[in-house]
């Protein structure tokens, strides 16, 4: 288990030594939130005043994998606006649930407590054609699933439903979202929130499918659109674009 105190003073030491300049840093990622393991990186965001910045850049330092986000202003409001839209609050995360490493002007504290408050917020509602959109891609997972040819199609195609299932279930709950090791975690603070157990269903249903029994992981996603509104495929439509068709100059 990595050291936490001394993964602070290799990331303070790495800031010094590569971003003087900066106006702010954090250290945020497993490390800091207690689930690091022998591999985990150091996930650096920096603050920049202008150029070089942005940019993301992978190093190592002292041994440490580094994971560098490097940011003005303007670029770092963007990526944090743009995930949290998106319902999967990675940069906000990251500033938010931090370590401030540097912080020259204050803006170190202002953006920690912008990003903690945006994280305790939670995603917009999922609605219309998101909504739908999503509950189409299970739908159509499910009819994978249950009609594979072989066993090796039927385990790819659990494996992209098990992911799709929980998006929808955290998404629909009012819940951030995540990927890969983020699945487990999300499920596990949606029980926490709500005393449930989704993700002990999730796990259970995973490991059943693994082992050529997929009835879990089909109660799994029917009873997370059950919650969601239901199947949906039959009149299921999304309006498409077309770059060589006319502009509208009506306007």
């Amino acid at each position: 288990m990595p050291d936490v105190r001394g993964a602070v003073a290799d990331a303070r030491a790495l800031v010094a030594q590569w971003f003087p300049e900066a106006r702010a840093a954090w250290l945020g990622g497993s490390v800091v939130l207690g689930s690091a393991t022998p591999g985990s990186d150091l996930d650096v965001t920096v603050l920049l005043q202008g150029p070089p910045a942005p940019f993301r850049d992978s190093r190592r330092y002292r041994g440490w994998p580094v994971e560098l986000f490097v940011h003005t202003e303007t670029s770092l409001g963007h990526y944090v606006r743009r995930d949290a839209e998106g319902g999967r609050p990675t940069m906000a995360r990251l500033v938010g649930r931090s370590v401030v490493l540097t912080d020259t002007d204050g803006s170190g504290g202002q953006w920690q407590q912008t990003a903690r408050m945006l994280l305790a917020a939670g995603p917009p509602a999922l609605t219309g054609d998101d909504l739908a959109s999503m509950r189409y891609a299970v739908t159509d997972l499910l009819d994978d699933v249950t009609h594979a040819h072989d066993a090796h199609e039927r385990l790819v195609s659990s494996a992209l439903l098990a992911e799709e299932s929980a998006h929808l279930l955290l998404h629909g709950a009012g819940h951030w979202w995540g990927r890969g090791k983020w699945v487990a975690r999300e499920l596990a603070d949606l029980d926490e929130r709500d005393g449930t157990d989704w993700r002990a269903r999730h796990e259970r249903a995973l490991v059943t499918a693994a082992a050529g029994d997929v009835s879990l992981l089909l109660g799994f996603a029917d009873d997370v659109l059950a919650r969601n509104g239901g199947p949906l495929f039959e009149g299921h439509r999304l309006a498409g674009n077309d770059p060589g068709a006319p502009a509208d100059r009506s306007t």
